[in-house]
């Protein structure tokens, strides 16, 4: 693929910029309800927090038909007095371009760090562009750990509904931590820092042509920068509102996604997870405090209705490697009434260990697997909603806690399956 930076209006512009101190990149596609509230929070938090740092803003974006890149542009403070009581502000610069290779929001991460690496930026921000809770405190709590704590990578922290993230409560975050050892509560948040020199190590790895590059590029981040040692931490930064997603929607090219990448990530760091028996706390930054939060729909009659569909049509395709146990489990879990209706986290472990199995084993096709952990996913969640529809942000929290201690102390047997030629 052709090198963003030989084209002839980035080349120019970055001729005028030479090297700068700060990148923050916005990755968009159609978002131009709210990329001008980012752009101004960024913006601002620049000014705020770093007058004296020299910053370019990037919007890479994905073949926008709503004006994004207009609106990225058109997009700007224009009375920072308003904002700052005292204000000095540096240089900032602006650079809007659509990024080209495999769709997705890989494609737009690799042309950020494509220009980090050509202006030898020290510090690197990406930031969702469809946020709507973003504030110029952001960018302080995702820069500075980089520049003033020599870390190289910050993943987010938020408060974020009960509902809302999902396949992170459900799967990367406990299978992560088990995993790598690192509790990072966030690992595909969407919102990161990192600095210059891990950019670099990102861009030349070998995966812009896979399926990294459509939507597994969080989990990659994560996983790449712990399992390659990069200094890790979190950032507190309140409420993650976003353009909202229902749980029991059709999620299953985003599962096939993120599991797939972290699936392609166990196998190629298995040496490292494999040596690690316990897991560490990651300092976390920033004031942690209570927010109020958008409520998220759920159906939970239509969530039910998915799984029993999977288990009547998936039946055959999951006896080729899950135990017996579980398969004569979701059978009667296909049976019961909604009031009884439950998948503990024992046999949740053992399904999401059962299918990494099988996709180190190439059991059946990686793509055939992953589609049909969709309805299991969508019944863990109904089972999730129904047992924590009275609980608090605390209670849920500790039931999450509770399914990552399972997936840590069942992580030896998975090593030995793993290890075993037969599965």
């Amino acid at each position: 693929m052709e090198k963003i930076t030989l084209r002839e209006e980035i080349h120019s512009k970055i001729d005028e910029i030479k090297s700068a101190d700060i990148l923050v990149g916005i990755p968009s596609y159609n978002n131009a309800h709210t990329i001008g509230h980012v752009v101004r929070a960024v913006q601002a938090g620049l000014a705020k927090y770093f007058p004296d740092k020299k910053s370019v803003l990037v919007n890479s974006d994905g073949g926008s038909t709503d004006g994004t890149m207009e609106i990225f542009h058109q997009s700007t403070i224009e009375d920072f007095q308003s904002i700052l009581l005292h204000h000095r502000v540096g240089s900032f610069f602006k650079i809007a371009t659509p990024y080209y290779g495999i769709p997705g929001k890989g494609s737009a991460f690799r042309t950020i760090f494509e220009l980090s690496d050509t202006i030898n930026a020290k510090a690197c921000v990406v930031v969702d562009s469809d946020l709507r809770s973003i504030t110029p405190e952001w960018i302080e709590l995702l820069i500075k750990p980089v520049i003033e704590g020599g870390f190289d990578y910050v993943a987010p922290l938020y408060h974020r509904h009960k509902y809302d993230g999902t396949i992170t409560n459900s799967i990367i975050y406990p299978l992560t931590r088990a995993l790598y050892g690192k509790r990072i509560r966030q690992p595909i948040g969407g919102d990161f820092g990192f600095s210059g020199r891990l950019a670099k190590f990102y861009l030349n790895r070998e995966v812009w042509e896979t399926d990294v590059a459509r939507y597994g590029i969080d989990i990659w981040m994560t996983t790449t920068a712990i399992a390659n040692n990069f200094r890790v931490c979190q950032s507190f930064l309140g409420a993650k509102i976003h353009d909202p997603k229902d749980p029991g929607a059709d999620l299953s090219a985003m599962l096939y996604q993120v599991v797939g990448a972290a699936f392609d990530s166990m196998e190629a760091y298995s040496d490292v997870w494999k040596n690690i028996i316990k897991t560490e706390l990651v300092p976390i930054y920033g004031f942690q405090y209570a927010v109020g939060l958008e409520p998220v729909s759920v159906n939970l009659d239509r969530m039910i209705d998915k799984f029993r569909l999977g288990v009547k049509e998936l039946g055959e395709i999951w006896k080729e490697f899950l135990s017996k146990d579980v398969i004569n489990f979701l059978h009667m879990a296909d049976g019961v009434s909604k009031e009884e209706f439950n998948i503990p986290d024992e046999v949740w472990v053992e399904i999401i260990y059962s299918f990494a199995i099988a996709s180190h084993k190439k059991v059946i096709s990686k793509e055939h697997l992953l589609k049909s952990l969709t309805p299991l996913y969508i019944g863990r969640t109904a089972s999730f909603v129904k047992e924590t529809w009275n609980s608090n942000a605390s209670e849920v929290e500790g039931k999450i806690e509770h399914l990552c201690k399972i997936f840590e102390e069942r992580k030896i047997l998975f090593i030995e399956r793993w290890n075993n030629e037969r599965g």
